[in-house]
């Protein structure tokens, strides 16, 4: 098994060095760069920049460079100081911005997937063992209409609801005041208090497709003679359903998570923007915007990044849900 990791993530870095350049290469590709767009919007309120002034700012991001002298300082950077650069946007190192932001979208994911996880499971294994009872067709009406209606119009109805039924504040993780204090116990359960809005937004389609997933596979699962022999043999029906046939249906499950860190980082962009979420997808989306190269080529490593520990931690889940499945030198 340590050699299978070793031999994954050694396989790895070639390919996050192809996707890092090819990034930074497709960012820079569209005409103009951060300054120019800077002078177009300064100009558009009457403030006209010389062009003495844009070819200093443009010196003083290193955008007068060639893009491939400003690639190889982004990430010699990076590889030797663990330094991300420059923010053009904020006048703030990289790292600095994202941090936050990435930590405050790693709790709202793992609260979503938590919450699919609790409620699409469960649902999974009684529509499959109970197919075509009533709750079945419940089940999967509630599936479709989960699958069927846009997160960003799920989010306008539940925000309309929190607000007019409940009383609560929408709109972002925070409540106002909280939004630039410090750190405290307070923050911390405002942050719990806004949780569940955008958990629930984002949980139902992931929901409704794992309650599909699970259903399908389990129903083909239970028909199999090792579940007849298994239940021929006198075995308990719980404990039958849950030790065979219900991990083989989560392999399919299991395989497909290797983007969860992925949606981690991405944190559901157009739902962050309606709600007004505090996470990485809005910042993604202005970095590309505005061309402030820096912040989005990091995204995007970061994405590559975690694309590889999702695929790895997802093949070693399967090899410990699955015996079956075994990882060989080859």
């Amino acid at each position: 098994m340590l050699s299978f990791v070793i031999r994954r993530t050694f396989y790895a870095i070639p390919a996050l060095i192809a996707v890092s350049f090819i990034s930074f290469m497709v960012i820079a590709l569209p005409p103009g760069d951060f300054v120019d767009r800077l002078a177009q919007e300064r100009a558009a309120l009457g403030d006209t920049m010389t062009a003495t002034e844009i070819q200093s700012l443009r010196a003083a991001y290193g955008l007068d460079r060639p893009v491939l002298t400003q690639y190889w300082t982004w990430i010699s950077g990076i590889v030797l100081r663990g330094d991300f650069g420059y923010s053009f946007s904020w006048n703030l190192p990289v790292s600095e911005v994202i941090w936050p932001r990435i930590g405050l979208t790693v709790v709202l994911s793992v609260a979503s997937l938590l919450f699919i996880w609790v409620v699409a499971i469960p649902i999974g294994i009684y529509s499959a063992v109970r197919r075509y009872s009533v709750g079945d067709y419940v089940f999967t009406f509630i599936g479709f209409l989960g699958l069927a209606i846009p997160n960003f119009l799920l989010a306008l109805a539940v925000m309309y609801v929190a607000f007019t039924v409940f009383g609560q504040h929408v709109g972002g993780l925070f409540s106002p005041q909280y939004v630039e204090a410090p750190w405290s116990w307070g923050k911390v359960m405002d942050l719990f208090a806004h949780l569940w809005l955008p958990m629930i937004v984002l949980g139902t389609a992931g929901t409704a497709n794992v309650i599909r997933v699970i259903r399908a596979n389990l129903i083909d699962e239970v028909r199999k003679p090792y579940v007849t022999a298994a239940r021929a043999k006198g075995m308990v029906e719980t404990r039958l359903l849950l030790k065979y046939p219900v991990r083989h249906a989560l392999n399919p499950f299991v395989s497909s998570q290797n983007d969860i860190f992925v949606d981690i980082i991405s944190g559901g962009t157009i739902v962050a923007i309606v709600m007004g979420l505090q996470t990485t997808g809005p910042l993604l989306l202005d970095a590309l915007r505005t061309q402030d190269m820096n912040m989005a080529a990091s995204f995007i490593l970061m994405l590559s990044v975690l694309v590889v520990l999702g695929t790895l931690l997802s093949d070693l889940v399967l090899g410990w849900l699955d015996p079956r499945i075994r990882y060989q030198q080859g």
